[in-house]
């Protein structure tokens, strides 16, 4: 019981995080996804922080492409470097005439759920940058656990273009020297 009151605690927080852009009309991609490509592995690079992942450490999602034609999606991660990785499981749905960029998921059977947008990704599937409909979350993927400042720079300012403030988008600590540097959670 108790920890179907955090769940609802956390899914009522959800609706509550915002980077500024609640008087928008809602976030819309032209992307197009290869699902086939974009399937696996990609670190969490950075985010806007929230409930959910704020102060995980080496964390990532995972994507499999499940016979339902969903996705399953395995977000696993750590609270502390020497910690055990943890791993959450939920299910994404593509959502039709979207170019495989607009994503339903869905976690704990059901009871949370949020939609995401894939922005964009880099030719190579290398990178991906992910948006939320109402601006409240973003993120930077890459398929390395780290990426080149001078292009986690340019990334992160592209959620401008969006209205996103990208100053609110703070890098994930990925290796042990990571945490506590400027510019990370």
């Amino acid at each position: 019981m108790r920890r179907l009151a955090t769940i609802v605690l956390l899914a009522l927080l959800a609706g509550c995080a915002s980077t500024g852009g609640t008087n928008m009309p809602p976030l819309r991609t032209e992307a197009s996804v290869d699902l086939e490509r974009y399937m696996g592995r990609w670190w969490v690079i950075a985010n806007v922080p929230y409930f959910a992942e704020r102060g995980k450490v080496a964390t990532a999602d995972v994507y499999a492409l499940r016979e339902d034609g969903r996705i399953s999606n395995t977000y696993v991660y750590r609270k502390a470097f020497d910690k055990p990785e943890k791993s959450m499981a939920g299910v994404a749905t593509v959502l039709p005439g979207s170019n495989n960029a607009h994503w339903r998921i869905a976690f704990w059977g059901g009871l949370v759920k949020a939609d995401l947008l894939v922005m964009e990704v880099a030719p190579d599937y290398s990178w991906a940058l992910i948006g939320h409909p109402k601006r409240r979350l973003a993120w930077i993927f890459g398929r390395e656990q780290t990426i080149d400042e001078a292009l986690y720079l340019r990334l992160r300012a592209r959620f401008a273009d969006w209205g996103y403030d990208p100053e609110t988008i703070l890098r994930v600590p990925q290796l042990p020297e990571q945490a506590g540097q400027p510019g990370f959670q």
